[in-house]
């Protein structure tokens, strides 16, 4: 018996059994493959939760169990993105009944993929499992299935013929399957010790999270490091890559299939559609995916396999954007985009469907690209654009609005401090420069919200920015702050939240005419982990964010973690924060009066510092030192009672 599973089965029966199976359906029923491979990612997902230690219960979901074991760091977010996969396809083969033996060939390379994973963490970290073994094919296989198929078994064979080791273990490993299967009615044994085998699960992954619990911490630290470790080098194909991609555009707004919505099986785009086209011929070769809003092409992608270097193939998305062919039903720009009016479409992206992962730059993460400018410079995203993201970017005008930023005024209705305004130039003269992390340092009682109330006016007056997120560590901060946007008069009387909209604390739906969004930072924390995938929010969501006391909510004091959200430790709280800044395509701006190191990481040096110094020797501050001290007797040598003395008092 060939199988990409066997080296699961000493684990738990069941986990082999499931793998087994979906193998098996592969060639008659791809939908019931899924099915399986969806019942394998649970499986997996509680045995690996059981194992740390961690295990609530069989009836938690799965879109609960990866969630939490993402939170918790006992899994690398590309694990967990491929635990997605397994179930969003599953669950469209249930509810659905959607699945093609395209999808069926993908999500078996993935769930192999998430079976080496496992097992390198858990048991050997050295273990090589070979080239994929391809599954039976079906008989009506179409052409690029069979090519599919046969480019697999000829990797395969490659492999056997070259490494005789390993070879020969698989082929034992494989002996040992029959000899304990048997030819005769093997695959109806299976389907019913699946059935008969849940009741004893519950029993086993209860057991397993007993042991677990008792191990010491090394031991739990360990396997940490194992997990991160197995994770770096999970391996997918181009085909397998792709269908992450895809979902990935979906969640964001598109309608993606890279298998069916192909330009060589007849897809155009269409009026009032936002479509991600595969395979879109240019001049230059075909595009992996053109994403179109209606009849406009936007942006084009290269998508690599997942091991693949990702900034380093941006230039063929690139290309696909100059020598993309307008045709006379599509709805182009009366003027070609770039400096040179070289390109006709105007974005381009290159990913290899890995989440961003700031230790792997390059390996990860979506990159992108204006090539609107020559000095926009490309950049790894956290996630996809959205259709709506893409039509407001284009029609921004940095350059216009930067130099409508040099003659705009100062004359709001409240008068701004020399250093309020010199902060306010340094700030915007460093987003001139292209600088998309920027610190403030302001000592405290200087203004610093008052100071950042005219910068937001300002950038979102002249068009520089779209729509803030203004962060705070505690709901007080958020508090204040929404009064001082309510309470500063700006221009003709009006107040700040009089001109723009203004969505305060606990308000979660960031609207079109909404400007500023107020929120804690455990809030974000909250939706972007562990709220519903409706309601997470696109890189393009908020396109500057601006930090309040940046340098706090690293005390993880006991009120914030008891009211907001827990952190394990520090280390926990920083990296959780930085997954905040860097889900968005955004320009972020600290605001501090003590930068920390790890503000400093984050944001850089301040472009603008005012110290507590300087405001007192100009005479916004009274120093706390007294200019005079006057020392006395008693202030010098305080009063001594000697035992049994006797004090009389008035």
């Amino acid at each position: 018996m060939s199988t990409n599973f066997a080296h699961l089965r000493s684990y738990d029966e069941q986990l082999f059994r499931l793998g087994v199976l979906a193998e098996r359906y592969f060639p008659e029923d791809p939908n019931t493959a899924l099915i399986k491979l969806r019942q394998l990612g649970e499986l997996l997902a509680q045995q690996v939760a059981s194992r740390f230690g961690v295990f609530t219960s069989i009836e938690e979901s799965q879109l609960a169990l990866i969630r939490r074991l993402e939170l918790e760091g006992l899994i690398e977010r590309e694990v967990a993105g491929l635990f997605h996969d397994l179930r969003k396809t599953g669950n469209s083969a249930t509810h659905g009944l959607q699945g093609d033996h395209a999808s069926a060939l993908s999500t078996l390379k993935i769930a192999w993929q998430l079976g080496v994973w496992f097992h390198r963490t858990f048991t050997d970290p050295e273990f090589r499992s070979g080239p994929f073994r391809p599954p039976q094919p079906p008989v009506d296989e179409s052409e690029e299935l069979r090519q599919e198929l046969a480019r697999l078994q000829g990797q395969l064979d490659a492999f056997l013929a070259n490494d005789g080791a390993i070879a020969q273990q698989l082929s034992a490993a494989e002996a040992q399957l029959e000899q304990a299967l048997g030819e005769q009615q093997q695959w109806e044994q299976l389907a019913e010790q699946v059935e008969a085998d849940k009741v004893a699960l519950a029993i086993q992954l209860r057991s397993l999270q007993s042991a677990a619990a008792q191990q010491p911490a090394t031991v739990t630290a360990g396997l940490r490091q194992a997990a991160r470790t197995a994770a770096g080098s999970i391996e997918l194909d181009e085909a397998a890559t792709r269908q992450l991609i895809d979902e990935q555009l979906r969640q964001a707004g598109w309608e993606a299939d890279s298998q069916q919505l192909r330009y060589g099986k007849g897809s155009r785009p269409q009026k009032n559609r936002n479509l991600a086209i595969a395979e879109w011929p240019t001049s230059s070769g075909p595009a992996d995916y053109v994403l179109f809003v209606g009849l406009t092409p936007i942006a084009a992608v290269e998508a690599k396999r997942a091991n693949k270097d990702v900034a380093g193939v941006l230039p063929q998305a690139q290309r696909y954007c100059r020598d993309f062919q307008p045709g006379a039903d599509l709805e182009t720009s009366s003027q070609a985009w770039g400096p040179e009016g070289e390109y006709q479409i105007p974005f381009a992206f290159s990913s290899n469907g890995r989440p961003f992962l700031r230790q792997l730059l390059t390996r990860s993460g979506i990159w992108f690209r204006d090539l609107r400018r020559s000095d926009n410079l490309a950049n790894p995203l956290d996630g996809w654009y959205s259709p709506e993201g893409l039509k407001e970017l284009a029609r921004q005008d940095a350059a216009r609005a930067q130099e409508q930023l040099l003659r705009e005024s100062f004359s709001y209705g409240f008068p701004l401090r020399p250093y309020q305004r010199r902060a306010i130039e340094a700030t915007e003269a460093a987003i001139g420069a292209g600088q998309r992390e920027i610190l403030l340092a302001m000592a405290t009682g200087t203004g610093k919200t008052k100071t950042c109330v005219a910068l937001i006016y300002r950038l979102l007056k002249t068009g520089r920015f779209r729509r803030v997120l203004f962060l705070v560590d505690r709901s007080e901060l958020g508090t204040q702050a929404a009064d001082a946007f309510k309470e500063t008069r700006m221009e003709s009387l009006q107040s700040f939240a009089d001109i723009y909209g203004i969505k305060e604390l606990g308000e979660r739906e960031v609207e079109t005419d909404t400007k500023v969004h107020i929120a804690t930072v455990q809030a974000m924390v909250q939706r972007l982990l562990l709220g519903s995938e409706e309601d997470k929010p696109t890189v393009d969501t908020y396109d500057l964010i601006v930090v309040d006391e940046c340098h706090r909510g690293y005390l993880l004091d006991r009120e914030l973690s008891d009211r907001e959200l827990g952190f394990r430790d520090f280390n926990d709280y920083v990296s959780k924060y930085r997954r905040v800044l860097e889900m968005f395509d955004a320009v972020k701006i600290g605001l501090t009066a003590t930068p920390a190191l790890h503000t400093v990481e984050i944001f850089g040096q301040p472009v603008f510092v005012y110290s507590y110094r300087e405001a007192v020797v100009d005479g916004f501050l009274v120093d706390h030192e007294p200019p005079i001290l006057i020392s006395t007797e008693l202030s010098s040598d305080g009063i001594r009672w000697a035992a049994g003395e006797e004090v009389h008092h008035p």
